[in-house]
């Protein structure tokens, strides 16, 4: 396979990921948003949604403030934004329509209507209801992925597909974590009696923001199936970390990505499945008390160079080097 073909692929899916992704962090952070807080903690849960996504500097040269309403508007809308819902959903398709000969028609038509309605979405966007769009986003990205699994063959293609998604899954997963857990740490600077452990206030705030948290990555309903019992940080670290059958989990994803790198094996991918197997063991041999220990803010940190410097390696061996394409 031509490595424009490849990278067209493996761009596509994570284009598709990132905009789902983006919905889910914007619509947790809209949702718990809408609870009561302090008000400059409010400010500072959207300025950390921006410091995560590493786009406070792009922000601030298009708005002025930092509220629900301008992140809401940056973080869907704003094409001068790459990272963008409405730049995400371009990209794929672009990718898609590159690689037509490579997807089946159902994909394809599938990415292409997406951008279409996208469209007629932006001519009322004014009037749209933010949480209404995020949930159709995540259902137009849910449907493209079950087109593809349902579609195409199990070949070369598919896994490149695959492989772009999972890391993106992974590097998305670990940011929405981080930024949950920093803003509960935040919050309880500003005002201790809202994280207490024995206050009615901290418990009722505690619950509505970590199922929120929980929701954003589909996995409330499993967290009840799983613990039944009080939503706690720990138990929510454990299920999207550890638990390997938990399909947005970081195991998860970590486990999945190694057959796939022994589907595209090239003379240069011995190094990534070098990186993929310490970090799988990093993981396999680590449990949630030795993460809290550690401290997760940098366990999550650690996590995600780890990853990212897989993506580059990948990129580097398989896809268009950054500097030409």
């Amino acid at each position: 396979m031509l490595s424009r073909t490849a990278d067209c692929l493996y761009w596509m899916a994570r284009y598709t990921e990132r905009a789902e992704n983006t919905a889910r962090m914007l619509d947790v952070n809209h949702q718990t948003s809408l609870l009561p807080q302090p008000a400059e903690f409010l400010e500072q849960s959207w300025k950390k949604l921006l410091t995560i996504s590493k786009l406070e500097e792009a922000f601030l040269t298009k708005h002025d403030v930092i509220n629900r309403e301008n992140v809401l508007d940056f973080m869907i809308y704003e094409t001068s934004n790459p990272s963008s819902i409405v730049s995400c959903l371009y990209a794929a398709r672009e990718n898609a329509r590159v690689i037509r000969g490579k997807i089946t028609s159902e994909a394809w038509e599938t990415q292409n209507t997406t951008w279409l309605e996208l469209q007629r979405i932006l001519e009322a966007r004014h009037q749209a209801d933010p949480s209404r769009l995020l949930e159709w986003v995540k259902h137009r990205c849910h449907l493209f992925r079950g087109v593809l699994y349902g579609t195409m063959l199990k070949n070369e293609a598919f896994y490149f597909i695959n492989v772009g998604t999972l890391l993106e899954r992974a590097d998305n997963t670990a940011r929405i974590l981080e930024t949950k857990y920093e803003h509960q740490d935040a919050l309880k600077v500003l005002d201790p009696k809202k994280g207490s452990d024995d206050g009615t206030d901290g418990e009722f705030f505690d619950f509505y923001h970590w199922a929120a948290l929980l929701r954003s990555v589909s996995a409330f309903e499993i967290y009840r199936q799983i613990y039944s019992d009080q939503v706690t940080p720990k138990q929510v670290a454990q299920l999207l970390i550890f638990n390997r059958q938990m399909p947005r989990s970081l195991v998860c994803c970590v486990n999945e990505l190694i057959p796939l790198i022994s589907e595209v094996k090239n003379q240069q991918s011995k190094e990534i499945e070098r990186l993929l197997g310490k970090l799988k063991a990093s993981l396999d041999y680590s449990d949630i008390d030795e993460v809290f220990d550690q401290g997760l803010e940098e366990f999550i940190e650690v996590f995600l160079e780890r990853i990212n410097h897989i993506a580059d390696e990948f990129s580097n061996a398989y896809l268009i080097p950054l500097a030409v394409a």
